[in-house]
């Protein structure tokens, strides 16, 4: 009996690490083709920048024209517009490490993490990101609102 409710567990943890892959390689596809590394970088990320997160030992962060006008606007917010998309490339060691995206929808963040060839590993909201980011400006922990 404790053998089947391990597995139990085990399948259900697994289950909630990957909600939606498709929509992950969706998503990594989209970022991928705007070029994101072109994008504006984000508040307080000129460029590779130490970090002592789960991403990696140092991060790159950037985000899409919604966001960066939102910053750019500076209107008090309480919430990030959908359509919000940060990209976050993670080093360890000075080596590629993952890339985390996040965007918002209009049912909240859609969470995505891959391996450095496009791999996912994370997508949908799993517990793994949200019990992080919740203590972010609208989940957004790297920098808060304007």
């Amino acid at each position: 009996m404790h053998r089947l409710a391990v597995a139990i567990v085990v399948l259900g943890l697994l289950g909630c690490r990957n909600q939606d892959e498709a929509g992950a390689q969706s998503l990594w596809e989209s970022f991928h083709e705007a070029d994101y590394r072109s994008w504006e970088r984000a508040p307080g990320y000129p460029g590779r920048t130490p970090s002592t997160a789960s991403h990696g030992d140092a991060v790159e962060i950037f985000v899409n024209d919604t966001l960066a006008e939102a910053l750019a606007a500076g209107a008090p917010l309480t919430a990030w517009p959908e359509g919000s998309l940060i990209v976050k490339d993670g080093f360890k060691g000075g080596e590629p490490h993952l890339v985390a995206a996040m965007e918002k929808r209009e049912d909240g963040w859609f969470w995505a993490e891959y391996e450095p060839d496009g791999e996912v590993s994370f997508s949908g909201s799993p517990r793994v990101c949200t019990k992080c980011h919740d203590a972010g400006a609208d989940y957004v922990r790297a920098f808060g609102f304007p």
